[in-house]
């Protein structure tokens, strides 16, 4: 499974962005996927992950109510919708596929390449 992760960019704080990964894979439906980010400095952490189906979501803390995960099964594509993004949001933003709905980024199988998010204050 190959997973190129694109639509990174700068924003102003309080804006909105969408970041998208594609899978190149006939068994995207068979995956769970997940968004982690790493900020400079710090362990890549846990964003927010979708069921196969598309039918169970979870976030973490710091990310509820602002970031929407989604998917499209027939593209083969998994979106991460953040809005109100504050600049403690800054950092690269990976996809992940999985087996099961996961926060542990040691559970995810396959990693696409990673795109820059910049929130600038």
């Amino acid at each position: 499974v190959q997973l190129q992760a694109s639509g990174g960019g700068l924003v102003q704080a309080g804006g909105s962005l969408r970041v998208s990964c594609a899978a190149s894979t006939r068994s995207f439906s068979y995956y769970v996927m997940g968004w982690f980010r790493q900020a400079p400095g710090k362990e890549r952490e846990f964003v927010a992950a979708i069921s196969q189906s598309g039918g169970t979501t979870d976030y973490s803390a710091s990310v509820k109510g602002r970031f929407t995960i989604s998917r499209d099964n027939v593209k083969n594509t998994v979106y991460l919708q953040m809005n109100s993004l504050k600049s403690e949001d800054t950092a690269v933003y990976f996809c992940a596929a999985g087996t099961a709905l996961f926060v542990d980024r040691n559970r995810y199988n396959y990693w696409g390449q990673g795109t820059l998010v910049t929130v600038s204050s």
